[in-house]
């Protein structure tokens, strides 16, 4: 984050990410001086999901309970590109009637979608009544989900080649009445919001966006509409059967909240009028392309007949995946949502990148708030419509790469103060040695410099030699004690980033509060071997450690400390 160097009153104000209006996990690091925002940089990654990989190791129908979880406000939109992208990697046909159903069910989302937008963006800036209206309509859109899939939310739904059932008797009949109740619902909302004054001063003017800040930043969906730019996918790729119905794209041209407002009350009635026609023209015929359950591979005929007659086993519809790549795309409530799909002679995806259009909208989320009044954010973040579903679902490198840090600032130090201490204990052994006037075993390796790994190593192996009679189990606890103890207390210095001590005083407080152990285990060990020699050892050896060699390494641990620092 970029905070300028010239101003000495600012004040960073963490936002987050447990708080109503930041719309799931995010986090915003927000720099001020009085109410005027100068900087602010989102934080993601508290999910940590990894649904990319999770897809890279599933088939396509083991994979479909999980991605309603990527915008579990829009779950149908993630299943239809979800098997959008094996249906052109195969060039798999949908019947007619089941691209009707899908069509319905896509619009149906997309209003559940935008009405649940709606109500939080109506609360972030003060108004609450919104907030509870929406739920009625959405309700009753999510009865329609019920009666036709069996659920709510979560649906699983969409199939390679169709959807997973028929649509139930009275069903057409009762989603026609939703229709026509519905758009006296959005007349409603017109009428209590639209011309409102104190909503019109939140969001008239605020947030703006022109279009080609619009383009370059990659901005789809209502972000991008709002800002003059007539581009929808239904329009420009024409998948499923929407060049079949009449509808208009909804955009405006001023760019600001209000602007990504209208386009979005527009939308739900655009969707009502193609729900409309596709249930009054939707054909009979089959719901899914059952061609697509023949397997590729040649099975034993006998094991599956036994299979199907006795134990009921009805392996889930699969195939194998062309070695070759796509881009597949649908428009979704938030925007472009996108999967690049490579195929590789396998039932499980190659590779399997999900674009979501909630991670790209976010981007210039700092770039509209600079300059802005704090209570502006929650306008802007609002009008941008994010799901932190979609969003955190790229944060699986970035928790491996997290990990990491996190032990870098940990085994840094460790490895550092043991090539300290070895060193040390090298130029120990020379100056004795030279004051005894011997040459001994300290030119092990050049210039003696292995000379202190040599005696580490040989130190290892005596420990195996156990006395007679001494307690094997004190005698064999008491080294690792003695060194263990040591270890461990690099784990509890409070580094902060870039290898630098939070605290040097606390630190070197906890590091001798834990390193102090070590001359119990060098006592437990004297003892434990059953000889007064030994035990007289273990105290000098005790004794040694507390006069010199962990005050020695105690100063090399601060002078490194203070280095970094």
């Amino acid at each position: 984050m970029n905070v300028p160097a010239t101003r000495e009153d600012l004040m960073i104000v963490n936002m987050g990410p447990h708080h109503p209006s930041m719309h799931g996990v995010l986090r915003l690091i927000v720099t001020l001086d009085g109410e005027d925002v100068i900087d602010c940089e989102p934080i993601l990654g508290y999910l940590h999901r990894g649904m990319e990989k999770i897809a890279e190791n599933r088939t396509i129908i083991q994979y479909l309970p999980y991605v309603t979880r990527w915008d579990y406000l829009a779950t149908m939109f993630t299943e239809a590109i979800t098997v959008n992208a094996p249906e052109q990697l195969g060039n798999i046909q949908v019947p007619k009637r089941a691209s009707y159903i899908r069509v319905i069910m896509l619009e149906l989302s997309r209003i559940a979608s935008h009405l649940l937008w709606l109500g939080p963006f109506m609360a972030d800036i003060g108004a609450q009544t919104p907030f509870f209206y929406i739920f009625r309509e959405r309700e009753l859109v999510y009865d329609l989900f019920e009666a036709a899939t069996g659920m709510r939310m979560m649906h699983n739904y969409f199939r390679i080649g169709g959807v997973a059932a028929d649509l139930p008797y009275g069903w057409i009949d009762k989603c026609l009445d939703f229709c026509d109740y519905f758009l006296t619902g959005v007349s409603e909302y017109q009428k209590l919001i639209t011309r409102n004054p104190i909503f019109l001063e939140r969001v008239e003017g605020v947030g703006i966006i022109g279009v080609e800040e619009a383009i370059n930043w990659g901005l789809s969906g209502p972000m991008l509409r709002a800002s003059g730019i007539q581009w929808d996918l239904r329009k420009v790729d024409r998948y499923e059967c929407y060049d079949e119905f009449d509808w208009e794209v909804q955009w405006q041209k001023e760019g600001d909240s209000l602007s990504r407002y209208l386009v979005r009350i527009g939308e739900m009635v655009e969707s009502i009028k193609i729900i409309q026609q596709a249930l009054e023209g939707i054909p009979g015929g089959p719901y899914e392309n059952l061609e697509i359950r023949c397997f590729d591979r040649v099975r034993n005929p006998e094991l599956n007949d036994f299979d199907y007659r006795f134990i009921s086993k009805k392996p889930s519809p699969t195939f194998e995946l062309s070695k070759q790549e796509l881009y597949v795309r649908v428009e979704a409530p938030k925007g472009e949502l996108g999967v690049f799909l490579i195929g590789d002679q396998n039932v499980f995806p190659w590779r399997w990148k999900i674009r979501p259009p909630g991670f790209i909208n976010l981007q210039i989320l700092p770039q509209l708030v600079k300059r802005m009044k704090l209570a502006d954010i929650m306008t802007i973040l609002g009008s941008i419509d994010i799901i932190m579903g979609e969003v955190d679902r790229l944060e699986y490198l970035k928790e491996v790469y997290g990990m990491i840090w996190v032990l870098v600032p940990i085994f840094t130090p460790v490895l550092g103060i043991t090539i300290g201490v070895l060193a040390i204990v090298w130029l120990e052994r020379e100056i004795s040695a030279g004051i005894q006037q011997r040459i001994g075993p300290e030119y092990a390796g050049p210039l003696g410099i292995l000379q202190a790994l040599a005696d580490g190593t040989k130190l290892l192996f005596k420990e195996n030699l156990l006395p007679s009679r001494g307690d094997t189990r004190l005698f064999s606890i008491g080294p690792s004690i003695a060194v263990i103890s040591i270890l461990l207390s690099y784990l509890i210095i409070p580094f902060g980033s870039n290898l630098v001590l939070s605290d040097l005083n606390i630190g070197v407080f906890l590091w001798i509060a834990i390193s102090s152990i070590a001359p119990i285990g060098l006592l437990m060990s004297g003892y434990g071997s059953n000889n007064k020699y030994s035990f007289l050892g273990g105290l000098r050896a005790a004794a040694q450690s507390i006069s010199y060699e962990i005050p020695l390494t105690l100063c090399v641990l601060s002078i490194s400390l203070r280095a970094i620092r």
